[in-house]
């Protein structure tokens, strides 16, 4: 899981890129508005914290824009502001959770997860994509009840396909998606790693677009 944080308490924002970074997930950390990415580099993230009170602007202007573009990016709000009409504001303003700060760090990681089910149609913490079973959090594959042996790109590839069975996802996306954090892999790579997860899951299961990805069959 690759998160998007944008928080301008240094201490807050610190501490939860260290606590996911112990669970295994990546993180950017942004403290203004002013450095958000564009609406369409947004999909290279899986889930946003979004702090309501930023130094140079607010957080659901900043929601509202992005949903404004078709951003469907799922966003949890953390802020300390508890009152009734702020939880409304946020959710009828397009964020997915909400979550009021001080927070217990494992509540705020059970909750991405929730997101992240719902914004893959999920209704449980083990995805079923025909004779798949995919446990995002334990990081296991199975394939008729058999646990597959694959490596942590495999992995990552087939969530990230597995996100929205049947629905292409272009090789450019992949490749950013599997090096969150540092420069896209090349094209040559992507094809090895979809070659290499074919031989273990079967070759039928991940469908080649011609010029454009790969797809999941659902």
């Amino acid at each position: 899981m690759h998160i998007l944080i944008i928080e301008d308490d240094i201490d807050l924002g610190f501490s939860l890129q260290q606590a996911l970074q112990v669970e295994g997930i990546s993180s950017v950390w942004l403290r203004r508005v002013a450095e958000l990415p564009l609406p369409q580099e947004a999909t290279q993230f899986d889930c946003a914290l979004l702090d309501l009170t930023l130094p140079d602007g607010a957080g659901l202007e900043v929601l509202a824009r992005w949903r404004r573009a078709g951003v469907a990016l799922p966003v949890i709000i953390i802020t300390a502001r508890s009152a009734l009409s702020d939880r409304l504001a946020g959710l009828d303003g397009g964020a997915d959770d909400f979550v009021i700060k001080p927070f217990e760090t494992a509540e705020l990681i059970a909750r991405m997860h929730a997101v992240l089910r719902r914004s893959a149609r999920q209704a449980s913490a083990v995805w079923t994509v025909g004779a798949l079973q995919i446990e995002p959090r334990s990081r296991v594959v199975r394939l008729d009840g058999v646990t597959l042996d694959l490596s942590p790109r495999e992995f990552q590839l087939l969530l990230e396909l597995a996100r929205e069975p049947g629905a292409v996802v272009a090789k450019g996306a992949l490749a950013q998606r599997l090096e969150p954090l540092g420069d896209a892999l090349d094209f040559a790579a992507v094809e090895v790693h979809v070659s290499n997860l074919r031989r273990k899951i079967g070759a039928e299961r991940i469908r080649t677009v011609r010029g454009i990805g790969y797809l999941v069959a659902a």
